[in-house]
């Protein structure tokens, strides 16, 4: 701490002496001396123009070094086409705003530099140059249209309707994690939902009243095949929250009330990834880019791609969420019970045998009715 204010107080002692040197030299000018005081003030600015010199190539070097350094930890290669694509048109703005910083910049710095204060040299001033205004409007209005112009056509693409042989995934987040929802293998089709029979159990508020979704299943990871288009279909229950997966370069926000989604196309497996990086312990991941809450940072899934044979035999060994949940049977119509009654095991009874069923039951006539 001593050594701290001592070296302050050698500053600031300093800083006093450079002070009063320079209020010296005003006085001097103030009492008709401005001989040695033009002489001095050309010799600053001198100093001062090369100076900016050295503070802009320091200042290029510096920067180029931080990059190099920084390389090492930018995320690999994108694992999807519309992610290279994203990425291609980033470097591509970042070249651009560099080369547009580096000429600007050199421009100014040189110019501190060339037409510092000499003696008995004037400035010449120019009202208008039509044909110098001209050029630094023309240029950056086309640049800027074109950047715009490329990045809507990526835009476009991107968002564009899902194949329709894509693989339907919901994902659904909530404080603090996320629940996945496939359609059975046996119609490969979403059944419906309905966020008023959402409770405890029913979290993503499954609506037993679509045939469609007797065979559907929740999982706590998400498996899709390398190769297909994946269309994820997002919602949240509670708050704001946004699905990512960086090195897919796939972001969308799941939003209360507004189902989003996104659609992309994997092309590296989990295991080529591990390849690629020499990180055999590399997984992808699902992570939450919203602030949502104190368990935020907690917010992620594991993501694993993997070839169609292992895709489909993972979705083949899970179990339809009904067949786990058999007391939400009260919830199925009766015509379609005898369906309903394929995913429900032999030695479940078919009728609840508790209030909580009884009070189910009443919740989904009232959803089936106003369906």
């Amino acid at each position: 701490m001593i050594y701290v204010v001592g070296l302050l107080a050698l500053v600031f002692l300093v800083l006093t002496v450079l002070v009063l040197t320079r209020l010296t030299s005003v006085l001097k000018g103030i009492n008709g001396d401005s001989t040695d005081e033009n002489e001095g003030i050309g010799l600053s600015n001198r100093i001062n123009g090369a100076l900016f010199l050295v503070f802009f190539v320091v200042g290029v070097i510096a920067a180029a070094w931080s990059f190099n350094e920084a390389s090492h930890y930018f995320l690999p290669e994108a694992s999807s086409p519309h992610g290279r694509r994203t990425d291609s048109l980033f470097w591509l703005v970042m070249a651009v705003i560099t080369i547009a910083f580096l000429v600007t910049n050199a421009l100014l710095f040189y110019f501190a530099f060339r037409y510092s204060y000499r003696k008995d040299h004037r400035a010449t001033y120019y009202p208008e140059n039509h044909k110098l205004e001209l050029i630094w409007t023309v240029i950056p209005a086309v640049v800027m249209a074109l950047l715009v112009f490329t990045g809507w056509r990526a835009w476009r693409d991107i968002m564009s309707e899902a194949p329709s042989d894509a693989v339907v995934i919901e994902i659904v987040g909530k404080q603090f994690n996320w629940i996945t929802r496939y359609p059975g293998v046996d119609n490969n089709k979403l059944g419906n939902y309905n966020y008023k029979l959402t409770d405890a159990n029913n979290e993503v508020g499954l609506d037993l009243s679509d045939e469609a979704s007797f065979d559907d299943f929740t999982a706590t990871e998400m498996h899709i095949p390398v190769g297909k288009p994946i269309l994820l279909k997002i919602r949240a229950r509670d708050v704001l929250h946004s699905v990512f997966i960086p090195h897919m370069r796939v972001k969308m926000d799941a939003v209360p009330g507004m189902p989003t989604r996104f659609w992309f196309v994997p092309d590296k497996t989990t295991e080529q990834m591990r390849n690629e990086t020499g990180n055999q312990k590399f997984n992808y991941e699902i992570a939450c880019t919203e602030v949502c809450g104190r368990g935020h940072f907690s917010m992620r899934m594991p993501l694993v791609v993997e070839d169609e044979e292992s895709f489909k035999k993972w979705t083949s060994e899970q179990k339809p969420w009904l067949t786990t949940h058999t007391d939400y049977l009260v919830q199925v119509p009766e015509k379609l019970k005898a369906k309903a009654a394929k995913y429900v095991p032999a030695d479940a009874s078919a009728a609840p045998s508790d209030s909580t069923a009884t009070e189910q039951g009443g919740g989904a006539g009232t959803s089936a009715s106003l369906r």
